[in-house]
């Protein structure tokens, strides 16, 4: 175990690469069905790593003839209003500019690539919460729950993302889950 491995079930398999290195993706995918992607800047704020792992994923995957991806992507590149995104907004915070500019540069990649990926975005407000049990998919838009917040819990996000890699729908789209 490597220090900050979370706890896995004992039929889990880790794997450890670098995910900016396509022929080790590949070599890691090789006999899966499918690869979730939860890239960020890490502890090491490496914000470019996210289109470098964003590449080397469209290649490696490619290779290891594993087609199916989902990523865990930014909710900066949702649209606050028709052609208007978080990012493009004077309310955005500033301290995730680079890393929401990283996330929307990685979405084109995956855009113009011949993977069946879905890039699923957080509401503005992710983090720690009651698991409900529910939540509403969205595609480019903010989406907002009764009250005019934005937000999901990340036990739902969970279930979110497991459940769209599980019915493999979705594909080759971006949307948004929230309340």
């Amino acid at each position: 175990k490597t220090p900050g491995q979370a706890e896995m079930p004992e039929n889990a398999d880790v794997l450890i690469a670098d995910a900016r290195d396509a022929s080790a993706i590949a070599r890691a995918a090789t006999g899966h069905d499918a690869v979730v992607s939860a890239i960020g800047p890490g502890r090491l704020k490496s914000v470019s790593a996210i289109e470098e792992v964003a590449s080397a994923l469209i290649t490696g995957l490619a290779t290891a003839n594993v087609f199916r991806l989902i990523i865990v992507g930014g909710a900066g590149t949702l649209e606050l209003s028709p052609g208007v995104i978080r990012l493009d907004a004077p309310s955005y915070p500033e301290q995730f500019r680079a890393s929401g500019l990283a996330q929307k540069a990685a979405l084109e990649l995956y855009e113009d690539c011949n993977l069946d990926w879905t890039y699923i975005s957080p509401p503005i407000k992710i983090g720690p919460g009651e698991k409900r049990g529910r939540y509403r998919i969205g595609s480019k838009e903010v989406l907002y729950d009764e009250s005019g917040e934005s937000w999901i819990s990340t036990q739902d996000y969970a279930v979110a993302l497991c459940e769209v890699l599980e019915a493999g729908t979705h594909k080759r789209s971006r949307i948004t889950v929230g309340y």
